[in-house]
């Protein structure tokens, strides 16, 4: 799962960063309002982690154009302003669920938790494909019912071939989904395919190579 975390204190957003990825999510960041909209333009997120105080477009104006493009992903604000007016304000804006600065890192992630949770609705949270299995709430696989335990970009590679299982992933695609903005050479996908492979053995799920079109996830079960 692909959050942005809009946060103009660059040490905070870094350290926030690194924490949810060590949680297995994919994030970016970003520190401006502006820079938020490039990136609200050209990628799809499951949650937008929100800091209303930012400089120039202010998180409020980012929450309020994200609402009037009838896009629903949840937002979790946060800000400094913990009084009611301010609470109330935010959640009127449009947003899902508010955090007074200072806070709790695991309150962040539980909240984060309830919130993908919410937007899952009724559908299915557990992604299958032959033996292999994916926890989108937990954030967890499994294969042959057995913990599997991947490294975040292995996790990373896994989950953007078994949300598209049956379908060719392009290694450009698996790259975005790993670095995001960051210029990496796609060819560094090949390290983590090659690690997922030697893991997936002796299972029915494998990982075949398309030339020329990317990877493509799997199962010989009928």
């Amino acid at each position: 799962m692909r959050l942005l975390l809009v946060e103009d204190n660059r040490d905070l957003a870094r350290w926030l960063a690194e924490i949810l990825r060590a949680g297995r999510y994919d994030v970016d960041i970003a520190h401006d309002g502006e820079e938020a909209e490039d990136c609200l333009r050209v990628t799809t997120y499951g949650l937008m982690i929100l800091d209303l105080g930012l400089p120039g477009m202010g998180g409020g104006e980012v929450l309020r154009r994200l609402r009037a493009r009838r896009n629903m992903m949840p937002v979790i604000v946060l800000t400094a302003d913990g009084s009611l007016n301010a609470r109330i304000s935010g959640l009127d804006s449009g947003a899902d669920d508010y955090l007074t600065k200072p806070f709790e890192v695991s309150e962040l992630e539980a909240r984060v938790r309830v919130q993908l949770r919410r937007s899952a609705g009724q559908a299915d949270t557990v992604i299958r494909c032959g033996d292999l299995a994916f926890d989108t709430v937990g954030r967890s696989f499994a294969l042959k019912n057995t913990g599997l335990a991947l490294t975040p970009r292995e996790a990373g590679v896994l989950e953007q071939l078994l949300r598209r299982a049956g379908r060719p992933v392009g290694k450009a695609a698996l790259a975005e989904a790993l670095f995001g903005f960051e210029e990496t050479d796609p060819s560094a996908v090949e390290v983590y395919v090659h690690r997922l492979r030697k893991k997936l053995e002796g299972s029915s799920v494998s990982v075949a190579t398309l030339r020329g079109l990317g990877y493509l996830l799997r199962s010989d079960e009928a």
